[in-house]
């Protein structure tokens, strides 16, 4: 039994993989076309590639989920296919022990998943990101109809590019005093956070200061910048939601729940990450069933067909009820789940009926 469990699992999980290698390689495709559109000045087609490259685990995170129903319809109907699933029923293996052996592979996949979206994707994203902007716009104060702009209190900010750990380039300060008027505006080619102190070190900072009838200008080599901005805050500024770790938008959701501001994005978003396991086992329960069910005696490539229908209707379906949940107040966790249930109930029907 361990045997035919190893025999089961190597093939669906090398199914699995193919199914992802094949989907990735043909997004990363289509983003390096898209990218070659945005190429000029500093950025070239070079620096493209390495974008696309580094923003290739946020893809596979993306399309776990996918490839997974894919990948058990490959694994499972070569199976079915060269007559090995007759030949195991008719040894006395029950159909619940043959899901536990194709589900197998699919949890070492749920785990990949969930290591990739909440430790390597949102790191990497902001990476690529700020990399991209910083060859477009440099340290220069130009270009800043692109980048970031921020407000704490009376300053407004702009930040041309922003990296991972707490690194700006083309910081731009606007100060201005209660009755709205320009009081001060300075820009550095980069600030750097210091966690020790809790404060950020610009440095080739210059300065204007205006006042009623004239204008000074200072140059520093550094000065020290004290905000309630952090690499954390940042994070979530440059990113989306989809993009952020679970642990991050724990946070946020509960900043915004203080601030008594509006959480629906993020929470969609928290329990779209949180609950992709559930996801993933949904469809690849839904593509056993049809394996033994409606798709048994079919093609291979009917049933790569069928899974790519209800990937795609799963998809849409999601989409639909995010918004709805956004905008009708109804809870995103229910939106989240809708979906789920509904993969996981038609599966566990058409496997009572198979079984």
């Amino acid at each position: 039994m361990r045997r035919l469990s190893r025999h089961v699992g190597v093939t669906v999980f090398s199914a699995i993989a193919l199914a992802l290698v094949v989907v990735v390689g043909l997004d990363a495709l289509a983003a390096i076309i898209d990218e070659a559109g945005a190429v000029k000045r500093n950025y070239h087609f070079s620096d493209a590639l390495i974008y696309v490259a580094t923003k290739l685990p946020s893809t596979v995170y993306e399309y776990i989920p996918f490839s997974s129903l894919i990948g058990c319809l490959l694994g499972l109907g070569l199976l079915a296919n060269n007559s090995e699933v007759i030949v195991m029923r008719a040894s006395g293996v029950s159909l619940l022990r043959i899901v536990y052996f194709v589900v197998k592979p699919v949890l070492l996949f749920v785990l990949i998943s969930t290591a990739v979206g909440e430790y390597f994707s949102p790191y990497l994203d902001q990476l690529a990101e700020g990399r991209r902007e910083y060859l477009r716009n440099g340290e220069a104060s130009e270009g800043s109809a692109s980048g970031l702009w921020n407000r704490e209190g009376n300053e407004f900010m702009h930040f041309n590019a922003v990296f991972p750990g707490g690194v700006l380039f083309g910081v731009t300060r606007y100060q201005f005093d209660e009755r709205k008027a320009l009081r001060e505006a300075s820009f550095s080619s980069r600030a750097t956070f210091n966690a020790t102190e809790n404060l950020w070190v610009e440095e080739n900072v210059s300065i204007t200061r205006f006042s009623e009838n004239r204008t000074e200008t200072e140059k520093q080599i550094t000065r020290r910048w004290t905000s309630e901005l952090t690499p954390e805050v940042l994070t979530v500024n440059v990113l989306p939601p989809s993009a952020l770790s679970i642990s991050s938008l724990h946070k946020y959701i509960n900043f915004l729940e203080l601030q008594n501001a509006d959480t629906a994005i993020y929470e969609l978003a928290f329990w779209r990450k949180l609950l992709q396991p559930l996801v993933i086992i949904g469809l690849v329960l839904i593509g056993i069933s049809f394996v033994f069910g409606p798709l048994r005696d079919s093609t291979m490539g009917l049933r790569i067909f069928v899974g790519v229908v209800i990937g795609v209707s799963f998809k849409i379906i999601q989409d639909m009820l995010g918004p709805f949940s956004i905008v009708f107040g109804f809870p995103a966790l229910l939106a989240v789940m809708v979906p789920v249930l509904l993969c996981m109930g038609i599966g566990l029907y058409l496997l009572r009926r198979s079984g």
